[in-house]
């Protein structure tokens, strides 16, 4: 949530991005009063510019007087070059590695301490997947954000580690030694795997995607797949994957 803006000194801009920022991917619809609490926005203030946001298509307003973000922000959203660059190059071989296994695709980044879902190819199987282009979730408990923390700064693993870590199943490991050993595992093999850490019912398997820098390979991105988890053939998978992520890294070219 953005901080309090109702405070004196408070600038427009703040505001607005208060209130875009008070929508998240277990807000996706707010009505003006809520919206208003969540950005620390007077509600005539918030009416106002909402209603301006609105006008110039950055929120959409719903039959039912809720707000939702709108296609104006999506649409400049996709300009951001980690969207445009990044996406562009690996879109084919997120699809050959579809073609090859009829499974949930994934390619996230580590936006933060959270993971950032680029792109997103649905198999065919019948897999509980939360996951949507553009929306995050935490690194610990996901196959590409294991991988993301894995090759993450110092600093960022220790913060993620230093404080509680949020249990989604009675599966997700919340101990914060066994997690450390996890990312330990995750540089020294390649991969990192979860059996239903996110939700029941699906497993994931995860690589990184390296490019290649002046300072030396550079992780830009996870690749990762969601099966059920009687189906988490993981030397197939992982194969498949490294595959891919490797083409990956060729066709973005040195940093």
């Amino acid at each position: 949530m953005a901080g309090n803006t109702s405070t004196p000194g408070a600038t427009v801009t703040s505001r607005v991005m208060a209130l875009l920022g008070a929508f998240d991917e277990h807000h996706r619809r707010l009505g003006l009063t809520e919206l208003a609490r969540r950005a620390g926005v007077p509600v005539p203030t918030a009416h106002r510019l909402v209603g301006e946001l609105t006008a110039h298509g950055a929120l959409a307003r719903d039959a039912e007087g809720r707000y939702t973000i709108g296609r104006r922000v999506w649409d400049l959203g996709h300009l951001a070059p980690v969207q445009s660059g990044l996406v562009e190059t690996a879109s084919p071989f997120l699809h050959d590695l579809y073609a090859a296994t009829l499974v949930t695709v994934h390619l996230a980044v580590r936006d933060g301490e959270e993971c950032l879902y680029l792109d997103r190819l649905r198999g065919h199987a019948s897999v509980p997947v939360v996951s949507q282009v553009g929306s995050r979730l935490p690194l610990h408990a996901t196959g590409v954000g294991k991988v993301l923390l894995a090759h993450a700064p110092a600093e960022v693993q220790e913060r993620v580690l230093a404080r509680p870590l949020r249990r989604s199943t009675p599966h997700t490991v919340v101990n914060a030694r066994v997690l450390r050993t996890q990312l330990e595992a995750v540089v020294r093999d390649g991969w990192a795997t979860t059996s239903e850490e996110m939700t029941l019912g699906a497993a994931s398997v995860a690589v990184p995607v390296l490019r290649r820098t002046e300072e030396g390979p550079d992780v830009v991105a996870a690749l990762g797949v969601v099966v059920p988890p009687k189906r988490l053939q993981r030397s197939r998978l992982v194969a498949g994957l490294q595959v891919a992520a490797q083409g990956i890294g060729r066709a973005l070219g040195p940093g």
